[in-house]
């Protein structure tokens, strides 16, 4: 099969884009591979979340924060998914796992450090949280909205108090049109429910969050 991403296509979205530096063969060649390398990548990332009456995770409650809630369903299924739409279940959300986007490489390699990653035994409870954000967060430029997450909202620093125990992961869903800009996975023990109510209570009070348009907080019980 072609790769859909040929030289011709690229050259002509070169000249079209107004590109003024001339490419050899072998740039071309090795631009060619990283996009390849760089969409197989991101498809083994991308996931959907299928809400309808089977999954493996059993919904506890769905409550609307802000803006328009989901229809309810009984189950979420999370599976690997691909950049196509799909009809499974009552509703689908979609998401691709990617870097961290408004973290210094200090704050990536001290969140590396103290976390534990997502699936411990331990953790039956889960929380799909999907947010939105207004059109004023994203005209603001990348530096202004790191300042707001970070320096003035300390998301990463409050967040740090959580962890282990609370398991976290972040998908991007902006870039496939969907309803929601992020898809926010956590797990977490019985035991730490308490201290998972404080943390969302707290990232609810931040600067960050003042941005937010629509947030639905779905809880679940792994079965």
């Amino acid at each position: 099969m072609k790769n859909k991403f040929s030289r011709r296509k690229f050259i002509s979205t070169t000249a079209f884009l107004g590109t003024s530096y001339l490419i050899s063969k072998a740039n071309i060649n090795s631009l060619i591979l990283n996009n390849i390398k760089n969409t197989s990548l991101m498809k083994e990332n991308i996931f959907d979340f299928v809400g309808g009456n089977t999954g493996q995770w059993k919904v506890q409650s769905i409550k609307k924060v802000v803006g328009e809630s989901l229809p309810i369903v009984s189950h979420i299924q999370i599976k690997p998914g691909t950049s196509q739409k799909i009809n499974d279940g009552t509703w689908v959300l979609k998401g691709v796992r990617s870097n961290l986007r408004y973290t210094s490489k200090q704050e990536d390699e001290k969140l590396l450090e103290i976390s534990e990653g997502l699936g411990r035994p331990t953790s039956t409870f889960g929380a799909l949280i999907p947010i939105h954000k207004n059109d004023a967060w994203w005209a603001l430029a990348q530096d202004e909205r790191r300042r707001i997450f970070e320096e003035q909202s300390q998301h990463i620093k409050k967040g740090m108090k959580y962890l282990p125990a609370i398991a976290r992961r972040l998908y991007h869903s902006r870039d496939f049109n969907e309803p929601f800009d992020f898809l926010t996975w956590f797990e977490y023990a019985p035991s730490d429910a308490n201290a998972f109510e404080e943390l969302v209570a707290l990232l609810r009070t931040t600067e960050e969050w003042k941005y937010v348009d629509r947030e639905i907080d779905i809880r679940l019980i792994s079965i």
